[in-house]
Protein backbone atom coordinates (compact mmCIF):
# COMPACT_ATOMS: atom_id res chain seq x y z
CA UNK A 1 0.00 0.00 0.00
CA UNK A 2 1.20 3.52 -0.79
CA UNK A 3 0.80 6.51 1.53
CA UNK A 4 -1.71 8.19 -0.81
CA UNK A 5 -3.83 5.02 -0.91
CA UNK A 6 -3.82 4.91 2.89
CA UNK A 7 -4.80 8.58 3.01
CA UNK A 8 -7.70 7.90 0.62
CA UNK A 9 -8.81 4.98 2.77
CA UNK A 10 -8.63 7.07 5.96
CA UNK A 11 -10.52 10.04 4.52
CA UNK A 12 -13.23 7.80 3.05
CA UNK A 13 -13.69 6.04 6.40
CA UNK A 14 -13.89 9.26 8.42
CA UNK A 15 -16.28 10.89 5.98
CA UNK A 16 -18.45 7.76 5.77
CA UNK A 17 -18.74 7.81 9.58
CA UNK A 18 -19.25 11.62 9.71
CA UNK A 19 -16.23 12.07 11.98
CA UNK A 20 -14.83 15.62 11.82
CA UNK A 21 -11.07 15.48 11.15
CA UNK A 22 -7.97 17.44 10.17
CA UNK A 23 -4.98 16.05 8.30
CA UNK A 24 -1.90 17.56 9.89
CA UNK A 25 1.76 16.68 10.50
CA UNK A 26 4.17 15.87 7.68
CA UNK A 27 1.43 15.15 5.11
CA UNK A 28 -0.01 18.63 5.69
CA UNK A 29 3.41 20.27 5.71
CA UNK A 30 4.11 18.68 2.31
CA UNK A 31 0.79 19.99 0.98
CA UNK A 32 1.89 23.54 1.81
CA UNK A 33 5.66 23.16 1.63
CA UNK A 34 8.36 20.86 0.34
CA UNK A 35 8.13 17.10 -0.20
CA UNK A 36 9.92 14.70 2.10
CA UNK A 37 9.72 11.04 3.04
CA UNK A 38 7.26 9.93 5.68
CA UNK A 39 5.61 6.65 6.60
CA UNK A 40 2.76 8.02 8.65
CA UNK A 41 -0.32 10.17 8.45
CA UNK A 42 -1.25 12.41 11.38
CA UNK A 43 -4.93 13.15 11.82
CA UNK A 44 -6.85 14.95 14.57
CA UNK A 45 -10.39 13.65 14.99
CA UNK A 46 -13.45 14.74 16.91
CA UNK A 47 -14.26 11.15 17.82
CA UNK A 48 -16.70 9.87 20.41
CA UNK A 49 -17.82 6.53 21.78
CA UNK A 50 -20.53 6.12 19.13
CA UNK A 51 -17.88 6.04 16.37
CA UNK A 52 -15.70 3.24 17.78
CA UNK A 53 -17.39 0.17 16.26
CA UNK A 54 -17.79 1.85 12.89
CA UNK A 55 -14.15 2.85 12.82
CA UNK A 56 -13.04 -0.67 13.71
CA UNK A 57 -15.19 -2.02 10.88
CA UNK A 58 -13.51 0.31 8.35
CA UNK A 59 -10.05 -1.17 9.00
CA UNK A 60 -10.31 -4.95 8.80
CA UNK A 61 -8.17 -6.96 11.25
CA UNK A 62 -6.76 -9.08 8.41
CA UNK A 63 -5.22 -6.01 6.80
CA UNK A 64 -4.79 -3.50 9.65
CA UNK A 65 -3.92 -3.41 13.32
CA UNK A 66 -6.39 -1.28 15.25
CA UNK A 67 -7.15 -1.89 18.91
CA UNK A 68 -10.59 -1.30 20.39
CA UNK A 69 -8.93 -0.89 23.79
CA UNK A 70 -6.44 1.69 22.47
CA UNK A 71 -9.25 3.74 20.91
CA UNK A 72 -11.27 3.73 24.13
CA UNK A 73 -8.21 4.59 26.21
CA UNK A 74 -7.41 7.50 23.87
CA UNK A 75 -10.98 8.76 24.24
CA UNK A 76 -10.69 8.76 28.03
CA UNK A 77 -7.23 10.39 28.07
CA UNK A 78 -7.92 12.68 25.09
CA UNK A 79 -4.75 11.12 23.68
CA UNK A 80 -3.97 9.15 20.56
CA UNK A 81 -4.00 5.68 19.02
CA UNK A 82 -2.57 4.10 15.86
CA UNK A 83 -3.92 2.36 12.82
CA UNK A 84 -1.11 0.24 11.38
CA UNK A 85 -0.86 -1.43 7.98
CA UNK A 86 1.74 -4.15 8.79
CA UNK A 87 2.29 -5.25 5.19
CA UNK A 88 3.61 -1.81 4.18
CA UNK A 89 4.84 -0.49 7.53
CA UNK A 90 2.62 2.58 7.13
CA UNK A 91 0.65 3.94 10.05
CA UNK A 92 -1.90 6.53 10.96
CA UNK A 93 -1.46 8.48 14.19
CA UNK A 94 -5.00 9.34 15.28
CA UNK A 95 -5.13 12.15 17.85
CA UNK A 96 -8.33 12.92 19.74
CA UNK A 97 -9.40 16.57 19.54
CA UNK A 98 -8.79 18.04 22.99
CA UNK A 99 -11.45 20.78 22.94
CA UNK A 100 -8.97 23.57 23.73
CA UNK A 101 -9.39 27.04 22.20
CA UNK A 102 -6.46 26.29 19.87
CA UNK A 103 -7.98 22.99 18.74
CA UNK A 104 -11.31 24.72 18.12
CA UNK A 105 -9.53 27.39 16.08
CA UNK A 106 -7.74 24.70 14.05
CA UNK A 107 -11.00 23.00 13.14
CA UNK A 108 -12.65 26.31 12.16
CA UNK A 109 -9.72 27.17 9.90
CA UNK A 110 -9.60 23.80 8.09
CA UNK A 111 -8.98 23.86 4.35
CA UNK A 112 -10.16 21.48 1.67
CA UNK A 113 -7.12 20.33 -0.28
CA UNK A 114 -7.36 18.07 -3.31
CA UNK A 115 -4.66 15.42 -3.08
CA UNK A 116 -5.87 13.74 -6.28
CA UNK A 117 -7.73 15.13 -9.26
CA UNK A 118 -11.05 14.11 -7.74
CA UNK A 119 -10.43 13.58 -4.03
CA UNK A 120 -10.16 16.26 -1.37
CA UNK A 121 -9.63 16.15 2.37
CA UNK A 122 -9.85 18.49 5.35
CA UNK A 123 -6.35 19.76 6.14
CA UNK A 124 -5.16 21.96 8.98
CA UNK A 125 -4.32 25.48 7.76
CA UNK A 126 -0.63 26.17 7.01
CA UNK A 127 -0.47 28.47 10.05
CA UNK A 128 -1.80 25.75 12.33
CA UNK A 129 0.61 23.20 10.86
CA UNK A 130 3.45 25.63 11.63
CA UNK A 131 2.24 26.14 15.20
CA UNK A 132 1.99 22.39 15.86
CA UNK A 133 5.41 21.83 14.29
CA UNK A 134 6.81 24.43 16.70
CA UNK A 135 5.17 22.59 19.62
CA UNK A 136 6.70 19.31 18.45
CA UNK A 137 10.08 21.00 18.10
CA UNK A 138 9.80 22.34 21.66
CA UNK A 139 8.94 18.84 22.94
CA UNK A 140 11.61 16.89 21.10
CA UNK A 141 14.06 19.26 19.43
CA UNK A 142 13.91 17.48 16.06
CA UNK A 143 15.24 19.64 13.22
CA UNK A 144 12.78 18.02 10.78
CA UNK A 145 10.04 20.20 12.27
CA UNK A 146 12.03 23.37 11.62
CA UNK A 147 12.81 22.18 8.07
CA UNK A 148 9.08 21.56 7.50
CA UNK A 149 8.24 25.04 8.81
CA UNK A 150 10.88 26.61 6.57
CA UNK A 151 9.49 24.73 3.58
CA UNK A 152 5.96 25.94 4.28
CA UNK A 153 7.13 29.54 4.70
CA UNK A 154 9.13 29.42 1.45
CA UNK A 155 6.55 27.67 -0.74
CA UNK A 156 3.35 29.20 0.67
CA UNK A 157 4.74 32.61 1.68
CA UNK A 158 1.93 34.64 0.11
CA UNK A 159 -0.83 32.79 1.92
CA UNK A 160 0.60 32.73 5.46
CA UNK A 161 -1.07 34.88 8.11
CA UNK A 162 1.95 35.69 10.30
CA UNK A 163 -0.14 37.76 12.73
CA UNK A 164 -2.26 34.65 13.49
CA UNK A 165 0.91 32.64 14.08
CA UNK A 166 2.30 35.41 16.30
CA UNK A 167 -0.89 35.59 18.37
CA UNK A 168 -1.01 31.84 18.96
CA UNK A 169 2.76 31.63 19.46
CA UNK A 170 2.30 34.02 22.39
CA UNK A 171 -0.66 32.08 23.78
CA UNK A 172 1.08 28.71 23.42
CA UNK A 173 4.47 29.85 24.74
CA UNK A 174 6.15 29.50 21.35
CA UNK A 175 7.27 33.12 20.76
CA UNK A 176 11.00 32.37 21.09
CA UNK A 177 10.80 29.49 18.63
CA UNK A 178 8.77 31.59 16.17
CA UNK A 179 11.33 34.42 16.39
CA UNK A 180 14.15 31.93 15.78
CA UNK A 181 12.30 30.46 12.77
CA UNK A 182 11.90 33.93 11.25
CA UNK A 183 15.60 34.72 11.86
CA UNK A 184 16.63 31.47 10.16
CA UNK A 185 14.38 32.21 7.21
CA UNK A 186 15.84 35.73 6.82
CA UNK A 187 19.35 34.28 7.01
CA UNK A 188 18.49 31.89 4.17
CA UNK A 189 18.58 28.66 6.22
Amino acid sequence: MELQTLLERLVAALERLHIPYLITGSVASMAYGEPRLTNDIDVVVDLNETHVQGLLAQFSPGEFYLSDEAIRDALVRRGQFNIIHPASGLKIDVMIQKGTPFEESRFKRARLIHYTDVRGASFASPEDVILKKMEYYREGGSEKHLRDIGGILRVSAGMIDESYIGEWADRLGLREIWAAVLRRLQAGD
